[in-house]
């Protein structure tokens, strides 16, 4: 046999074995998964187009909603699952290919759910992998299929895939579906703070309560929570008639001073004096968040964008000419939101020092810096009937203000606790310490031994009771 009658002979059986493939293909029934997606959209299953789009892990109970909303206008039968092994890691359309060709066994089984928070103590259940049959938005039939991560296998976010014989149909019923999940964002007044999970260094995020104070909670110097209040409440109050004259909303506040003298807690206020308002909280890891926090601050607006203790973020630039990436990242954040979004940036720091020269340098970023510093006589003197000193006459709580001097909140809200445990010690009865207990609770905080703990309090330098046999304290 030469080579040309080889050739021949090899294209010869080449075609036998297509041919074959071909009955046998013909003959096999079709499976019932894939009769049962391509019989609702009237289509082969070599026809189809899918339209997919991924969301983050964190926005899977809102995709469920804009999912749930979109069924409740048009309407369709009971989701159902796959069965199969490795479909987890597989697009549905793969999935379909892989069924049709015999490949794996696929076929309709129980929907798989996940619990996810959408509150502080609320959860509900999300399908991580379901089909639905339905219609598109100009009434041809569709498919919806609703994925979860599988991180496991590398894939992270949640998605839908959107199954149609056209892809006309199948965009228009996927922006349908992002449209009502931002109007039913779950994420939407809530105060969120960013995370990273166990597994794979996900990120996630967190419901937070919303703290609930009222303004004789927040002993701050007179004057100070008035303006801290209305640079950033009173600039929402007013949004719409603001614009129509022509002037920015997006605001950014520097609350600066010593530890412990009450700007976490003066945010926390804010938190509770604007209920309406979408809160993130920005602390630590969750700083490498922060492109993804003011996204999310535009989108859910009026919102308010904390960043605790930039102080530590801006303390990297001494190591690196070019700055602090994270720094600038914050700084291009506030940029990005744009003039006309009704966000607010909140800064805490101890350090305004380190920051100064890097926020004149990129003028616009905070328009408020709001010093809270070391409680006054008076201050103290509140401070210590908050937390509990309500029953000690005048003069006795005089001669504790005077020897507290530069003392912090922080200070004060340990000084009470342990006020009352000594009072515990002697009676469990009474609810409130006496000027005895408050001394002898002063004094132990005094102690030499006790130094770290006052600095770890807020306490100005090294604090040393006096040695002249006066009440009072020395500031070395």
């Amino acid at each position: 046999m030469d080579l040309e009658e080889a050739g021949s002979l090899a294209r010869s059986l080449q075609q036998l074995f297509q041919d074959a493939h071909t009955v046998i293909d013909e003959s096999r029934p079709t499976p019932e998964l894939v009769a049962r997606v391509t019989g609702h959209l009237s289509c082969a299953l070599k026809d189809l187009v899918c339209v997919t789009q991924t969301f983050q892990n964190w926005e899977h109970a809102s995709l469920q909603r804009g999912v749930d909303a979109y069924l409740a206008e048009r309407g369709g039968p009971a989701w159902y699952g796959v069965s199969g092994q490795g479909r987890e890691h597989n697009d549905t359309i793969d999935i379909l290919t892989a069924a049709n060709r015999g490949f794996e066994r696929f076929e309709p089984g129980a929907v798989d759910y996940a619990t996810t928070a959408v509150g502080p103590e609320e959860t509900v259940e999300v399908v991580t992998f379901g089909l639905v049959e339905t219609v598109a938005p100009d009434g041809s039939p569709i498919v919806v299929a609703l994925r979860g991560p599988a991180e496991t296998f590398g894939r992270e976010g949640c998605r839908v895939e959107v199954i149609a014989a056209a892809r006309p149909a199948a965009t228009r019923a996927r922006e349908e579906i992002e449209r009502l999940m931002r109007r039913h964002d779950v994420m939407r007044g809530q105060i969120l703070t960013f995370g990273v999970s166990e597994h794979r260094g996900n990120s996630l995020v967190t419901f937070l309560p919303r703290p609930a104070l009222g303004p004789d909670e927040v002993i701050l110097t007179e004057g100070v929570l008035e303006t801290i209040e209305r640079h950033v409440a009173g600039i929402g109050r007013h949004a719409e008639a603001l614009l129509a004259r022509g002037q920015h909303l997006k605001r950014g506040l520097l609350l600066h001073g010593p530890p412990g003298t009450g700007k976490t807690h003066t945010v926390r206020y804010l938190m509770g004096r604007m209920p309406g308002v979408t809160v993130v909280v920005m602390a630590g890891t969750a700083l490498r968040f922060i492109a993804e926090a003011a996204a999310l601050a535009r989108r859910l607006q009026p919102a308010i964008v904390v960043v605790e203790d930039v102080d530590l973020v801006a303390h990297e630039r001494r190591y690196s000419e070019e700055g602090s990436p994270l720094l600038f990242t914050l700084f291009d954040a506030m940029d990005g939101i744009g003039a006309d979004a009704d966000v607010t940036f909140v800064l805490t720091t101890n350090r305004a020092d380190l920051l100064e020269d890097a926020l004149a340098n990129r003028p616009g970023r905070v328009d408020l810096a709001v010093e809270v510093p070391r409680p006054d006589a008076v201050c103290r003197a509140a401070l210590l009937r908050l937390y509990g000193a309500r029953e000690v006459p005048e003069e006795d709580l005089a001669r504790l203000v005077t020897r507290t001097d530069g003392m912090t909140a922080s200070f004060f809200k340990e000084l009470l606790r342990r006020a009352v445990l000594e009072s515990l010690r002697e009676d469990p009865a009474p609810d409130m310490p006496s000027e005895a207990h408050l001394t002898a609770a002063l004094e132990e905080m005094l102690r030499a031994r006790e130094a770290l703990t006052r600095s770890l309090l807020g306490a100005p330098g090294n604090v040393t009771r006096m040695t002249n046999g006066t009440d009072g304290l020395l500031s070395e």
